[in-house]
């Protein structure tokens, strides 16, 4: 019995073993296995090939070094740091549809950074979707939704 359920688990997906290093009330984070431009890449792949398109990418980093000395912060956090901005259409529909106000949510964010602390690690990190509180069942759904995105693109 136990050999059966061991070969099960090798069989499973990598990206479903996956688990996040930390996840808090706000904020879910993921430590990826490859290089930063690979991570990226693998998220963009993970969010494009669900049908949505990334409608921005912020590059967090490049505005931190641009405006740190300015305001008084002269030592930097990252070495890269980027956000991909998307929207999913059919999950816009079902929070709107569930609650007009849900609009706040979007659109979607993933960051991919690495810090100077840690130049050799890559971390993927989300915000917990967050809707109104009748939208509590399908903000669980969506939060899966983003877990299985991320999953993908730190274990490919």
């Amino acid at each position: 019995m136990h050999k059966y359920l061991l070969v099960g688990l090798l069989c499973l997906p990598s990206y479903l073993l996956a688990e996040a290093v930390k996840d808090e009330d706000t904020m879910i984070v993921y430590r990826a296995k490859d290089d930063f431009e690979t991570v990226k890449l693998n998220l963009e792949t993970a969010i494009t090939d669900r049908g949505v398109t990334i409608s921005n990418t912020l590059h967090i980093n490049e505005m931190l070094r641009r405006t740190g000395n300015d305001l008084g912060f002269p030592n930097p956090v990252y070495l890269k740091a980027e956000a991909l901005e998307f929207c999913s259409a059919l999950f816009a529909h079902r929070m709107m549809q569930a609650d007009p106000a849900n609009i706040a949510a979007c659109p979607l964010t993933i960051t991919v950074y690495v810090t100077v602390t840690e130049p050799k690690q890559v971390y993927v990190a989300f915000h917990k979707p967050k809707l109104m509180k009748s939208s509590a069942a399908l903000a669980k759904e969506l939060e899966e939704w983003l877990h299985g995105i991320v999953r993908e693109a730190v274990t490919e």
